[in-house]
C-alpha cells in the first residue's frame, strides 16, 4: 500500500472552506466529514483533514496558529505542467483564496503561491523533468 498524508488544518468556518476546495475541483469524501470535519481529496495519497478550530483543538494542548498573522507550515503541491501551476493559482484566487507571493520562475522550475480562507499558505509548482532527473 502507497504510504498516504492527511494533513490537518484548523479552520474558521468549515462550509466556507470546503467550497473553496470544492472550487479548486477537489472532492470531499463523505466517509471521513461530518459537521466538525471535512476529508478534502487531493490525490489517492494526499487528503487535507479541514477541522473547525474546536475539533482541531481535541488534537493539540497547543494554541492553534492564527495563519492571518503567523506561519505554521506552507504547504506545497506538485503541477504537471506551468499552465496547470496558473490554473490552479488562478483557480485559488477567483474562489476567495488570498495571494501570498511574488511568481517563481526559474525557467527549470516555476510556482505561485496562494492563501485559502483561512490564511494557510499554498504553493503550486511545476519542475522541468529533465531538471530533476540530473545526472549520473
Amino acid at each position: 500500500m502507497a504510504q498516504m498524508i492527511f494533513v490537518n488544518l484548523p479552520v474558521k468556518d468549515l462550509e466556507i472552506s470546503k467550497g473553496f476546495f470544492e472550487k479548486l475541483g477537489y472532492g470531499i469524501n463523505p466517509q471521513f466529514s461530518d459537521d466538525k470535519t471535512a476529508c478534502v481529496v487531493l490525490s489517492d495519497t494526499i487528503f487535507v483533514m479541514l477541522l473547525t478550530e474546536p475539533r482541531f483543538k481535541e488534537f493539540t494542548k497547543k494554541d492553534v496558529a492564527d495563519a492571518s498573522k503567523t506561519t505554521e507550515a506552507i504547504l506545497a503541491l506538485s503541477a504537471d505542467s506551468r499552465e496547470k501551476v496558473d490554473e490552479l493559482a488562478d483557480a485559488a484566487l477567483a474562489a476567495g483564496g488570498f495571494p501570498a507571493g511574488e511568481t517563481q520562475d526559474m525557467g527549470f522550475m516555476y510556482g505561485r503561491s496562494f492563501q485559502d480562507p483561512d490564511h494557510h499558505i499554498w504553493e503550486v509548482i511545476w519542475m522541468d523533468p529533465s531538471a530533476v532527473e540530473g545526472e549520473s
